[in-house]
């Protein structure tokens, strides 16, 4: 966003956005950004049951096409 840097205090040097940041682009743009959570929590848990849904429902196999976009998300996520 513009006006958003390291430098105002808006974003971290190790990437992301600060409290600060994500309050600033909550006011902006009226959505509800939320801070990450240590270890994953309920919203990781609710992804890897979504996106492991998913991969049942189209019959998906990660062995055979590990380069599609659901596999691919399993991994960054380590569902």
């Amino acid at each position: 966003m513009k006006g958003c840097s390291i430098k105002s205090g808006c974003k971290s040097k190790a990437g992301g956005l600060t409290a600060k940041g994500r309050a600033s682009i909550n006011r902006k743009t009226g959505s509800n950004l939320q801070a990450p959570q240590p270890g994953g929590g309920p919203r990781k848990r609710s992804f890897c049951a979504r996106n492991k849904g998913q991969i049942d429902k189209f019959n998906i196999d990660c062995k055979k096409t590990p380069k599609k976009r659901a596999c691919l998300a399993r991994k960054r996520w380590a569902c």
